[in-house]
């Protein structure tokens, strides 16, 4: 790729945006025209090419390996959360609720009650932990939950 200036500042790499000016913009022009990620037809949703998705793969067995030598352990919570516990979380999600997503049939079925695509994790963690952690001796709870949204 030639990187010749085709005037006004713009090379033919493609990228309008100035790190030193404007970081996110830059950043977004950066993945995506280097083809590691693809944007999805769902907003907030995004498709990880099979290079950067490796990068992450090797980042995350990194900060894995890393973090187990300092006696964290991985784990697993559910990325559904009742609309009941929600509320019980009201002042905390406050500003994640216009972006929640809400489930509300399962097949032909309405569900009983609204599912949430949890904005947090906050929201379905500490009420286990709260059953977890009876007293000092508990303590400390070093846990890591690697995170995708597959949605």
């Amino acid at each position: 790729v030639s990187t010749q200036s085709t005037g006004a500042g713009v090379t033919r790499l493609g990228l309008e945006a100035k790190k030193s000016e404007d970081l996110a913009a830059w950043y977004t022009q950066v993945i995506t025209k280097s083809e590691m990620i693809e944007y999805y037809n769902v907003s907030g949703c995004y498709i990880l090419r099979p290079w950067s998705f490796a990068i992450w793969e090797a980042i995350q067995a990194w900060f894995d390996a890393e973090i187990k030598k300092l006696g964290v352990d991985n784990c697993y919570f559910p990325m559904f959360v009742a609309n009941s516990a929600l509320e019980k979380e009201k002042t905390h999600i406050e500003d994640f609720a216009p972006e929640v997503a809400w489930v509300t049939r399962s097949g032909q079925s309405e569900l009983a009650e609204p599912i949430a695509i949890r904005p947090t994790s906050e929201t379905v963690m500490y009420p286990s932990y709260a059953d977890w952690i009876r007293s000092h001796r508990d303590l400390p709870l070093k846990l890591n939950q690697w995170y995708q949204r597959r949605v």
